[in-house]
């Protein structure tokens, strides 16, 4: 079951609306969803907060140390409360899914994303879950520092947003353990619309 959820992503209004906040703004619709509040915890170098669901004691924790000394605040935190790592869940950006998507997975490498390395290198330890929110790949190498610290268009914007209202509803199946059905709704998209039939085409005149 997942103890600890940790959305990443870089503090101040000038990086709020940018593409690497999208862990943020995942932990922000599921304080709404607990009714809950961030507030500054120095103890773990972060915006945090607690809700007790169904009896059972749930954090939320966004770090304030900017993203690559993410795992500083979640390392501090979890330890503290002796949180493992398998009951942590990171919320990421994903350069490798398209705005609109996201992936549930368990362990891996960190894929060079920053705040992930930190988080590693912090728990000792791969073996956590990880909320993938898609931002999509601005297709050079090079170009990647600018296009995360850039805020996504309207349209784009959107599809991030709807990403991370669909993959909510798997919070109380994260909360209760059940990563197989959480999987499952967090990779169940809305089948496309059917495309309307072609109207037929007018009869051959007769010659």
């Amino acid at each position: 079951m997942i103890k600890l959820f940790v959305g990443l992503g870089n503090p101040g209004p000038e990086y709020e609306a940018t593409r690497h906040n999208a862990g943020f703004w995942w932990i922000d619709a599921l304080a709404r969803e607990l009714n809950v509040h961030l507030q500054p915890e120095r103890s773990y170098w972060g915006l945090a907060a607690r809700a007790t669901v169904q009896g059972q004691a749930v954090w939320l924790l966004q770090p304030q140390t900017f993203m690559n000394l993410s795992g500083k605040a979640v390392a501090a935190l979890a330890r503290f409360f002796k949180i493992a790592p398998g009951e942590i869940l990171v919320v990421h950006d994903e350069l490798d899914l398209p705005p609109g998507q996201a992936k549930l997975k368990f362990g891996g490498g960190h894929a060079g994303h920053n705040g992930l390395r930190d988080i590693h290198a912090q728990l000792g330890s791969a073996d956590y879950w990880r909320l993938r929110i898609g931002i999509g790949h601005p297709g050079h190498k090079a170009e990647v520092a600018h296009w995360v610290l850039k805020k996504p268009p309207a349209e784009q914007r959107t599809l991030i947003e709807d990403s991370i209202a669909h993959s909510l509803k798997a919070w109380p199946a994260l909360l209760a353990g059940d990563m197989e059905k959480a999987t499952l709704l967090v990779h169940t998209t809305k089948p496309p619309r059917p495309k309307p039939p072609r109207p037929a085409a007018p009869p051959a005149e007769a010659s």
